[in-house]
């Protein structure tokens, strides 16, 4: 449902994806022990006859690695997707009771497949005949702007944000797209399994065609195709598109023409209701250079390229034979999946974003008490403490600098479970048996949504994730933290859990997103979330040479044959893991007021903290789905993310792990940034 969600996540400039353990889809219930083992961690899922030292993921989950199978339904298994699979059940119940409320109508539509046979592919036929009637290429520019309304993939991509660089206000930003691949490498590696994915799509698109009742498909697929391939060669990487500095480029809509000119800017931002003066783009080079292969490209190419993303964009709403093809090649062509998910998952998918709001009401009010979000305030609050006393022993930062951090640091806003207020989503019409129309009209509800920003004060009560979303961001702008409620739950937080477990694991994320603000591109904004230079030059350099150091040791991980992690595409959440889990610890030592830890199990109060950071990492993954996380994903893969320790002192002393087992590092040789 990308359609929907990239709207959603427009307030989350930097999110981690985080798990949890299987529980009972049913509503909360007290208890008096921990929901995990005997103090929160599964020991039954270790693997102790791995040194710590060689493989500490391992050790601390090989038994689970090893007996879990993933599920045909799923690319990659692990404890988030028993936690987010708890939130889907229970967004179920709420929805089947839901009646002939607009929620209980909107995922009734969606379920009825009947109808949408019956209809055929009449819902999207005006759509499709309005692409099919441009006859000039000065049409062209509009035609993008409704496709892009319509939640259609373009070859811009564009949208309102809070501007970088004056955060109080909002501002249009403009972005390279146009790639039905998830990545340029898709399309450009001399990789055998990227070749072979290549071949499967342009099979995909030629299929795609034919079901459409299109004529000549292959030869149209392979020019689409084409396209989408010198499309690839003049974007930006991965690598360079996350720095912040290099992707805040604002020009006039009048430069930009002069730079750009085989595309009609004006045209397409008057068209898409964002008629400004100057925008903000985030690659310069691709947007010329992608502005240049239109004015190259044949109308009916360009054509072509948005009918098939529309057939793919809305699959799920379109006779069963479009989304079996579009399942086969980007479920399991691109993530290894072999079978699509139920089709009451995919309805509850949908409704949540198209709904989330009046979805999320009736979730929080019943599976998130006011005592879970309390509990989870005061680690908040504790965690906080501790990256203030971290900044203080820093040895390489100057005085006025570790200021300016102090005053970021007293200037966070720290939400916790849902938003104090909820969107009013009245005017979007749900019709009841219309699943391609509620699609669309949910898409274009959004967009406008998003467009209505301009102009407008900062609405800093929004959140970018629902309730239901087992996950957590930081938002560099907002001065903000974000925890849903979904994510408090075990393994990540039990009150009835050893806090050792809780700090190393709720605590750990709280303190990921907490050091996002200073990792190596969040550390680019100050206290008021703006994007501006307040650090000094010696500063930065001594920050680079730590992060350098951190991308190296990344670079060297290789968890498919021949292909690594790319440590600088990954190095903001590498240093908010490493810094977070330092913070954390912290965090626990403090709240031990002086006193030892008990022993429980035979485990120090240290050697359970690292279990409960490694214990939210558990993940399968299907070859395919992990070829696709390294080339895309700027997070680690888990067993990598479970490594980071090797870097902490603390866990040293925990394990005592030896020289010359794998993950040991001389002290020299281990990083250390906050």
């Amino acid at each position: 449902m990308t359609r929907l969600l990239l709207a959603s996540l427009l307030a989350a400039a930097s999110a981690v994806a985080l798990h949890a353990q299987t529980q009972t889809p049913t509503a909360a219930v007290a208890r008096d022990t921990p929901q995990i083992g005997r103090f929160g961690f599964d020991e039954a899922g270790m693997m102790k006859t791995t040194p710590p030292g060689d493989d500490f993921y391992a050790y601390a989950n090989g038994e689970w690695a090893k007996t879990t199978a993933i599920p045909a339904d799923k690319a990659s298994y692990g404890a988030f997707d028993t936690l987010a699979d708890l939130s889907r059940d229970r967004t179920r119940g709420i929805l089947e009771g839901a009646g002939g409320s607009k929620i209980g109508q909107a995922y009734a539509a969606y379920l009825d497949t009947a109808a949408i046979e019956a209809r055929g592919l009449a819902p999207i036929r005006p759509w499709l005949d309005t692409i099919r009637a441009l006859s000039d290429k000065a049409g062209y520019a509009a035609l993008v702007a409704q496709a892009d309304r319509n939640g259609v993939g373009i070859p811009f991509a564009s949208g309102v944000g809070q501007d970088a660089r004056q955060s109080d206000v909002y501002s249009v930003g403009v972005r390279q797209s146009g790639l039905g691949m998830p990545d340029r490498d898709y399309y450009l590696s001399a990789d055998a399994k990227l070749v072979e994915a290549r071949t499967a799509y342009q099979a995909h698109l030629a299929r795609m065609l034919a079901l459409a009742g299109e004529v000549d498909a292959e030869a149209r697929a392979r020019a689409v195709l084409d396209f989408e391939t010198r499309i690839a060669q003049v974007s930006w990487t991965r690598i360079d598109s996350r720095d912040r500095d290099k992707t805040y480029n604002r020009m006039s809509v009048a430069d930009l023409a002069r730079s750009a000119p085989g595309f009609d800017f004006a045209a397409y931002l008057k068209a898409v209701g964002t008629p400004v003066d100057s925008v903000v783009v985030a690659q310069p080079s691709a947007v010329t250079g992608i502005a240049a292969l239109i004015a190259a490209t044949p109308l009916p190419v360009l054509k072509d390229q948005l009918l098939l993303r529309s057939l793919d964009e809305f699959a799920d709403v379109l006779p069963r034979a479009f989304d079996q093809e579009h399942f086969a090649f980007y479920g399991t062509v691109l993530s290894g999946t072999p079978q699509q998910e139920e089709r009451w998952k995919r309805a509850v998918s949908f409704t949540s974003a198209a709904l989330s709001d009046d979805v999320s009401k009736v979730y929080v009010a019943r599976y998130f008490p006011p005592e879970t979000k309390a509990a989870a305030d005061t680690l908040v609050r504790n965690v906080l403490a501790a990256m203030g006393q971290r900044i203080d022993r820093l040895d390489w930062m100057a005085p006025a600098t570790k200021t300016a951090a102090h005053a970021k640091l007293a200037a966070f806003t720290p939400k916790i479970g849902y938003p104090d207020r909820w969107r009013d989503l009245s005017g979007l019409r749900i019709a009841k048996g219309d699943a391609f129309g509620n699609s669309l009209r949910a898409a274009q509800w959004l967009h406008d949504y998003n467009i209505g920003h301009l102009g407008k004060p900062i609405q800093r009560w929004e959140w970018g994730m629902t309730p239901m979303t087992v996950n957590a961001y930081a938002n560099f702008g907002m001065v903000e933290i974000v925890f849903p409620a979904a994510i408090l739950q075990p393994p990540f937080f039990d009150p009835k859990a050893d806090p050792a477990v809780n700090y190393g694991g709720i605590g750990a994320v709280i303190g990921h997103e907490l050091s996002h603000h200073f990792d190596d591109q969040g550390s680019k904004f100050d206290a008021k979330g703006r994007l501006i230079d307040w650090w000094t030059p010696a500063d930065v350099a001594a920050f680079k040479q730590r992060t350098g150091a951190l991308v190296r040791q990344y670079d060297a991980y290789e968890p498919l044959p021949g292909l690594h992690v790319k440590g600088a595409l990954t190095l903001g959440e590498n240093v908010a893991d490493l810094a977070g889990l330092s913070v954390a610890h912290d965090a626990y030592t403090a709240s031990l007021k002086g006193r030892a830890a008990p022993v429980i199990d035979g485990f120090t109060g240290d050697q359970r903290f690292y279990l409960g950071w490694a214990q939210v990492w558990r993940r399968n993954y299907r070859d395919a789905n992990l070829r696709n996380r390294l080339l895309t994903d700027p997070h680690s893969p888990s067993q990598q993310r479970a490594w980071v320790v090797r870097n902490l002192d603390p866990w040293y002393a925990a394990y005592q792990p030896k020289p010359g087992e794998r993950l040991y590092l001389t002290p020299e040789q281990r990083v250390r940034i906050w």
